[in-house]
């Protein structure tokens, strides 16, 4: 029986980049998003393509009855989800002392409970039959200081780390992905037409590169990808950076 994958946050980004690459290597899909619309027309062209089941569920994860449609169809045991992807997520700006609280305290539940309330709905099924991988989208500003944004991924990737080493010696793995600066639309949303995002053309990953390196991670059944070399030694040379350098490091950009 094929693999079903559902990916939250496939309308665009890393989730679509997520959903075409699985569905290359045959997993049936379920995608999540707010977007019915892109999502519909992301499920044709995978079908189309790929020759792969694709369910579409549009849900906004931030309202609970929505959320709970999504997390019922993980943990329905008659229809099992071998592979989750926690990938919804937004920026804010960094200023936190100018943002709107209310604009916070949303961004911390879809990074945090969002993933942490599906993960669950996931656990039950796959530690009974035994397998199943959850992969979070994270970012390298996990282990920079970047705001609340960095603040949430840091919880995702510990959350990871110890989740991996729980459930991995029973059959399930659960992967923290930490991309540097990728390709997506992502700025865009946050206002920043391409080339006016304040970072070195060096630094920006491929999203085809970053959803590849990290479905092996995921395999190899790692707790944490960190995608590209660069990206790996800048989060080394962190470790032991002064915390007012660190600040600064993860200052640059928007």
């Amino acid at each position: 029986m094929a693999k079903t994958a559902l990916i939250t946050g496939a309308s665009s980004g890393l989730g679509a980049e997520y959903a075409r690459q699985l569905a290359a290597k045959g997993a049936h899909l379920v995608l999540v998003a707010r977007d019915r619309h892109a999502l519909e027309q992301l499920a044709v062209r995978l079908r189309s393509t790929y020759g792969v089941e694709v369910d579409v569920l549009g849900a906004d994860l931030l309202k609970r009855r929505q959320r709970e449609r999504v997390e019922a169809r993980i943990a329905d045991e008659a229809r099992p989800i071998e592979i989750l992807v926690n990938n919804a997520g937004f920026g804010l700006p960094l200023a936190f002392e100018r943002n709107d609280i209310e604009d916070e305290v949303r961004h911390l539940e879809l990074h945090v409970e969002v993933p942490m309330r599906l993960t669950h709905a996931a656990l039950g099924a796959m530690l009974a039959r035994g397998h199943g991988r959850v992969i979070n989208v994270a970012s390298v500003a996990a282990f920079i200081p970047r705001s609340t944004y960095g603040a949430c991924k840091g919880w995702l990737v510990s959350f990871s780390r110890w989740a991996n080493g729980r459930y991995g010696p029973r059959g399930v793995t659960v992967t923290a992905v930490c991309p540097g600066y990728t390709h997506t639309n992502f700025h865009e949303r946050l206002g920043l037409p391409p080339g006016q995002e304040g970072v070195p053309d060096g630094m920006w990953l491929d999203a085809r590169d970053v959803v590849a390196e990290s479905l092996r991670d995921a395999a190899r059944g790692a707790a944490v990808s960190i995608p590209s070399l660069r990206y790996k030694a800048l989060v080394a040379l962190a470790r032991f950076a002064p915390p007012s350098v660190a600040a600064r490091i993860g200052e640059r950009g928007r």
